[in-house]
């Protein structure tokens, strides 16, 4: 088997049955053990390769503002035809990273994943890094559990009326050490997975002591560190601060994967591998595929067309990148409340 044939056969978990779940309108309570996507509950098993840090589209670096924009036919043009090939390429899911306040819009991701024929999950949560832009002014006036209860709501109800539900949490820091309302908001994090199972996600990079007062949240708000994700960990110039966390029981994602560094996510991987960690690994490119202010996208595919086999020459065996790619996607994001023993 080639390694193209490979791909394609991680890819048929996801194709069959299609992208159809059980519907965005499904109970929240029937969702316990299943992966949630804009189109419904979906079984682990039928996802397939899963990209779990990308942005199908985002306003990133304007204003922020509750209802973008978009120009939709530009998007659909620019995002549809892409998104089919990445498909065909071996995709079969991703995790939309683009929150509320700076572009999330969940009819244009259940409209993509109708038209492509890829598991789309969008989010929940309020993104803290960007020096706070994007975080609301009423975030600094709430408790953790009043902005709780608001991400609980997405969850319970449905997304402003769509019926559409959030597969995960997203929020994100600045720098160390943990701001107030940084803090804040990964405490609500912790408390909204409390109420619903889903998966944290934190925009956290090269800053290891934030990490470490992360997890120490999690831990006082009685959750697990596999409940959380260490998003952007390929900038983390501590590896031994990665190890921790993966062995405390944390995911870490280098998930800022494009042609100019295949080395460094090479070498990520190698390290994690070297340690006998690979089950707590996740890979994505943090891809942006539509910017209504015009600039280049940032593509998706380095994965399939450059990581992959550079894994493979590597001597990462066929097994361990199914794990990374397949498996630890569908285990981390598959709804479940993860309580400290």
């Amino acid at each position: 088997m080639n390694r193209r044939q490979f791909i394609h056969q991680t890819a048929a978990l996801a194709a069959a049955g299609g992208v159809s779940g059980s519907g965005p309108s499904a109970k929240a309570s029937n969702a316990q053990g299943k992966i949630m996507t804009v189109l419904g509950p979906l079984d682990p098993q039928r996802v397939g390769l899963m990209l779990p840090h990308e942005h199908v589209m985002s306003t990133f670096g304007s204003d922020a503002a509750i209802t973008p924009n978009y120009d939709r036919e530009k998007l659909f043009a620019a995002v549809v035809p892409y998104f089919c090939s990445l498909k065909e390429t071996g995709c079969g899911a991703l995790a939309d990273c683009t929150t509320l306040y700076f572009g999330r819009d969940v009819t244009v991701l259940k409209a993509v994943s109708e038209k492509t024929g890829i598991h789309i999950l969008t989010n929940t949560g309020y993104y803290g890094a960007a020096n706070d832009r994007y975080v609301p002014a009423h975030a600094y006036e709430e408790t953790a559990e009043q902005l709780a209860a608001r991400w609980a709501s997405e969850w319970q109800n449905g997304i402003d009326g769509t019926g559409i539900r959030p597969g995960f949490i997203k929020t994100g820091v600045d720098a160390e050490p943990l701001s107030d309302i940084d803090a804040k908001l990964v405490r609500a994090a912790a408390k909204t997975h409390r109420k619903t199972g889903l998966l944290i996600a934190v925009h956290t990079g090269n800053n290891p002591a934030s990490a470490q007062q992360q997890l120490g949240i999690l831990r006082e708000e009685g959750v697990h560190p596999s409940a959380w994700v260490w998003v952007h960990a390929n900038s983390v110039q501590d590896f031994e601060a990665l190890r921790r966390a993966a062995e405390a029981g944390a995911w870490i994602e280098f998930d800022g994967l494009g042609s100019d560094n295949v080395e460094r996510h090479l070498d990520c991987v190698k390290r994690m591998k070297k340690i006998g960690l690979l089950n707590r690994v996740m890979l994505s490119h943090d891809g942006n595929m539509f910017r209504p202010d015009g600039r280049a996208p940032r593509t998706c595919d380095a994965l399939f067309n450059l990581l992959i086999p550079a894994m493979e020459k590597a001597g990462i065996s066929r097994r361990e990148i199914r794990r990374m790619t397949v498996e630890n996607p569908a285990k981390a994001f598959t709804v479940k409340v993860r309580t400290q023993s």
